[in-house]
C-alpha cells in the first residue's frame, strides 16, 4: 500500500510544531500563569542543572517572578525534584508526582538501593545491610531534628557518613568516594529526603537537604496503571510521536512502552518525516490552529529540546554537533515557530549573545533580538554557565 493510500490519519511536521507552541507554553498566547502549570504541561522540568528549572519557567510564564518560583520550589513545595525518567533529575508537580513515582521513580530508586548495597558491602567487609539501615536511620533522625542540613552537617553528626571507599582501584579513573554522597543519593531517590534551598543563588547546585516523603507513602498507582497514565499525559503534551520517542523519554523497556501506549488508548498515525508509524491520542487527530509567530530562548537541557529521540522535524541534523555535547546533552537554543534555528550564551560581562544557524527571515531575527533583551534584563547580574558545555555555547560565551 502506498503512503498516500494509508488508512492512518496523517499529521505533518507543521502540525507537530503548532502543537508544541501551544502545549509547551511557548507561543505568546499560551503562556502560563504558574510554575505548576508549566511543570504539568511538560511533565516535569529538567533539574540536573539548577539554572535550567528557572530559565525553562521564565520562557513560559506570562509573569516570570523569581520570588514565585522560589515559593513553589522551597516554601509551598508544589514542585518536587525526583530522580525518574532515564535516571534524570526532574522537578515535577505534586499533582503528577504519584504517577511519575509509580511509573518511573520507584524502579529507579530500587536500582539505586541495589547498587548502593552492593557497593558498600563489597567495599567495606565489616558493613552489611543492617548496619547500612542503622546509619540511614540516624541520618534521617538528625535531619528531622535539624530541619535542614548540608551533607557536611549530617556527616558531622553521623561520623560513619565520612567513611570512604576507593572505587575502581588501580584504574585511571580510580576515585575515593565518601559514603555520604551515595547514601544521600539513595535516600533522595526514594523520596525520604529532598533537596531544599541552594546554598547560593538560583544557579547553585549545592543544596541543603530537608526531610521528604517516601514514595511508598504516596498514593501511587500500581506500575502498569502508572505507566499507562504517564504515557497518556506524555502523548497529550508531546504527541504525536513514535514508540521509540516514548521509550527513550521514559527509559522503559520496549515491551513496557508498547503496553503503556496501548493501555493509554494510543492510535497509529502517519508522520511524513518518520519511517515508523507515530502514536497519538484518539481525540488529538484534528488539526490545531497555528499560533502567532513566536521566538524563545530555551536553556540547556530544556524539556522541549530533549523531549523526543527523533528530532528532524524541529532540528536540522547538520546542527547537532554544534548544539549537543558528546553525551547527547543539548545546550541553550534559539527557537522560531517550533524549530531550533540557533544557539545563545551569556558573555562574562552578562550580555546575551546569539547566533542563528538557519536563516528564518527578518521577522525571526527581530523577535530573537527582543527575546535576548528580555532574557538579559531578567537575569540581571546573575551569571549562568551550563553544567554541560556544548561547542557553540562555549564559542559564543567568550
Amino acid at each position: 500500500m502506498s503512503p498516500s493510500a494509508s488508512p492512518r490519519p496523517r499529521i505533518d511536521a507543521a502540525q507537530r510544531r503548532a502543537r508544541l507552541g501551544h502545549r509547551h507554553r511557548l507561543a505568546t498566547s499560551a503562556k502560563a500563569a504558574t510554575a505548576e502549570e508549566v511543570a504539568d504541561a511538560l511533565l516535569g522540568l529538567h533539574a540536573t542543572d539548577a539554572a535550567t528549572v528557572h530559565l525553562s519557567l521564565r520562557a513560559r510564564l506570562a509573569d516570570p517572578d523569581p520570588a514565585a518560583l522560589d515559593r513553589a520550589l522551597y516554601e509551598d513545595r508544589t514542585l518536587v525534584r525526583m530522580l525518574c525518567m532515564r535516571r534524570t533529575l526532574f522537578a515535577v508537580s505534586t499533582t503528577l508526582a504519584p504517577v511519575i513515582a509509580g511509573a518511573s521513580a520507584a524502579p529507579v530508586a530500587a536500582k539505586e538501593r541495589r547498587d548502593l548495597t552492593k557497593w558498600i558491602t563489597e567495599g567495606l567487609p565489616d558493613w552489611d545491610e543492617r548496619r547500612l539501615a542503622e546509619v540511614e536511620a540516624r541520618t534521617l533522625a538528625v535531619l528531622e531534628a535539624r530541619g535542614e542540613a548540608t551533607a557536611a552537617d549530617l556527616a558531622a553528626d553521623v561520623p560513619e557518613l565520612r567513611t570512604t571507599i576507593v572505587s575502581f582501584p588501580g584504574k585511571s579513573y580510580e576515585a575515593t568516594v565518601a559514603l555520604s554522597s551515595r547514601i544521600l543519593r539513595a535516600l533522595a531517590a526514594e523520596g525520604r529526603i529532598r533537596r531544599g534551598r541552594p546554598r547560593g543563588g538560583w544557579t547553585s547546585s549545592s543544596f541543603r537537604w530537608v526531610p521528604g516523603t517516601a514514595f511508598t507513602d504516596l498514593d501511587a498507582p500500581e506500575p502498569a496503571e502508572a505507566r499507562a497514565r504517564l504515557a497518556r499525559h506524555w502523548l497529550a503534551s508531546y504527541g504525536p510521536a513514535t514508540t521509540d520517542d516514548l521509550k527513550w523519554w521514559t527509559g522503559w523497556t520496549l515491551t513496557d512502552t508498547r503496553r503503556a501506549a496501548a493501555a493509554a488508548g494510543a492510535v497509529e498515525v502517519d508522520l511524513p518525516e518518520s519511517p515508523a508509524p507515530g502514536l497519538a491520542l484518539p481525540d488529538d487527530l484534528a488539526p490545531v490552529p497555528e499560533p502567532a509567530p513566536w521566538a524563545a530562548l530555551l536553556p540547556a537541557l530544556d524539556p522541549t529540546a530533549m523531549g523526543w529521540k527523533s528530532r528532524d522535524w524541529y532540528l536540522d541534523p547538520d546542527h547537532t554537533r554544534a548544539l549537543f555535547d558528546r553525551s547527547g546533552n543539548i545546550g541553550p537554543t534559539v527557537w522560531w515557530n517550533g524549530r531550533i534555528i540557533g544557539a545563545w550564551a551569556q558573555r562574562p560581562d552578562g550580555d546575551i549573545t546569539w547566533r542563528l544557524l538557519t536563516d528564518a527571515g527578518q521577522e525571526a531575527t527581530e523577535a530573537v533580538r527582543t527575546e535576548a533583551e528580555r532574557l538579559r534584563d531578567w537575569i540581571g547580574g546573575v551569571r549562568v554557565t551550563p553544567r554541560f558545555r556544548t561547542p557553540l555555547e562555549r564559542e559564543l560565551s567568550t
